[in-house]
């Protein structure tokens, strides 16, 4: 399907969703743990829907409400296949939790996620005690336990995901672990990790990211928690405030717990002179001047497409590091930046030698852009039609993977959406 994003003025009030990194750690928590617990707030998005599915065919009893999910916990799996859809978060994060299970179980990828790089996942299985099997380093991942715990190195330049799904799994393997992660990426999310752990009454220790100590034949606890707003929903929020604002737009429900690396999108607004206030129940964006700007995403490069989008309008062109964290996403996201916001003429570098994307801004034209199959690249599209000139955008659908009902969000405070 695809619509036409008109340029618009909003003013009002928008909720951000809930974090679906968040609540899909909430689950697997939940699933880990003997008994009752409750997760409120619950995202709709694509990757936790499927997640909380895995749950189920791991072995946890749950029930579906709009306000809360109740889930009884307990690895007994249920079904040999497991899909997770297009979840990158989600196949590196119960790969590990389902190797605890001793049969042989298989984790199922759809599209793009069929065609991303899974091999660092068998690299560290493998000395733990999982008999692992690929399709030539790809999806499915096929798995056979138990994972026993021990000592591993890990490399976490490629993502941070796969480090989540060994601290939560490790605590219930039959043995004390200790990781030693080289060139950590992502940071704030492993952050997230272990105050999702701790809150579940898990202990571990670690020095500076760097060894993680983890004792073994330890036990979740139930618990009942909230799933936080989504900062990396919300960062597309803050920057169509800070553009089509009039003269402000509030953002609600974008709070400091738990650590969210995309947090750091009110850095780079503040960087371009955008005004910023926290209120009582969110921040408060005023439209108003921008310039260019200097930004390390290397540690939240889910922010490069709406930085890069909102970059289009700042005066003088803004650098963003941290360019090799692109390539293993829903597309190749330098790459698409580069390629669909020259079709609407906004010109992007890539230069790989010192990591950095250069976005030089200009007049947005008309134009038909593609979205890639990949969320962010269909709302960063969205932020140049609303802000700049109308923009057609292909495959809007892709949106559902984390935030299902941001057209219809962005219209209720006065986006302008057609059909072509």
């Amino acid at each position: 399907m695809n619509l036409i994003a008109h340029p618009s003025v909003l003013s009002g009030r928008l909720v951000a969703p809930a974090s679906k990194s968040h609540m899909q750690r909430l689950v697997a928590a939940a699933l880990l743990a003997h008994g009752e617990s409750w997760i409120r707030n619950p995202s709709d998005a694509a990757d936790c829907i499927a997640a909380v599915e895995v749950a189920a065919g791991l072995g946890a009893d749950i029930e579906i409400g709009q306000e809360a999910i109740r889930m009884e916990g307990g690895l007994a799996p249920r079904q040999q296949v497991l899909p997770i859809g297009e979840s990158g978060l989600g196949i590196r994060l119960f790969s590990p939790i389902a190797a605890l299970a001793t049969e042989q179980l298989t984790l199922e990828a759809s599209g793009s996620l069929k065609s991303r790089p899974m091999q660092p996942i068998a690299d560290a299985l493998e000395p733990l005690g999982v008999t692992v099997g690929l399709n030539k380093g790809c999806p499915p991942v096929v798995l056979e336990g138990p994972l026993k715990g021990g000592t591993l190195s890990l490399d976490g330049t490629l993502s941070s995901q796969f480090l989540t799904g060994l601290l939560m799994a490790l605590p219930m393997a039959s043995e004390d672990s200790t990781l030693h992660v080289h060139n950590l990426q992502s940071r704030p999310y492993v952050d997230m990790t272990m105050e999702v752990m701790a809150s579940a009454g898990i202990s571990m220790r670690h020095q500076d990211h760097q060894t993680f100590e983890i004792p073994g034949g330890q036990s979740y606890t139930p618990f009942d928690q909230t799933v936080a707003g989504d900062w990396s929903a919300g960062a597309f929020l803050l920057i169509l405030a800070t553009l089509c604002g009039d003269p402000f737009l509030e953002i609600d429900g974008l709070g400091n717990t738990p650590t969210q690396a995309d947090q750091a999108v009110t850095g780079a607004l503040l960087l371009s002179g955008a005004k910023l206030m926290r209120t009582e129940t969110g921040i408060r964006v005023d439209r108003g001047r921008r310039k260019g700007f200097a930004f390390d995403a290397t540690h939240c490069p889910d922010l490069f497409p709406p930085l890069a989008a909102f970059a289009a309008f700042c005066k003088g062109p803004t650098k963003l590091k941290g360019l090799h964290r692109l390539q293993h996403k829903e597309s190749d996201r330098g790459l698409a930046i580069q390629e669909e916001f020259a079709k609407a003429g906004i010109r992007v570098e890539l230069d790989a030698e010192t990591d950095t994307m250069t976005i030089h801004p200009g007049p947005v034209q008309p134009a038909l852009l593609s979205g890639r199959g990949d969320h962010r690249m269909v709302m960063a599209a969205a932020v140049l039609g609303l802000a700049g000139a109308p923009i057609e955008i292909e495959g809007v659908g892709a949106v559902a993977k984390s935030y299902p009902d941001f057209f219809d969000a962005v219209s209720e405070v006065g986006g302008t959406f057609s059909k072509p």
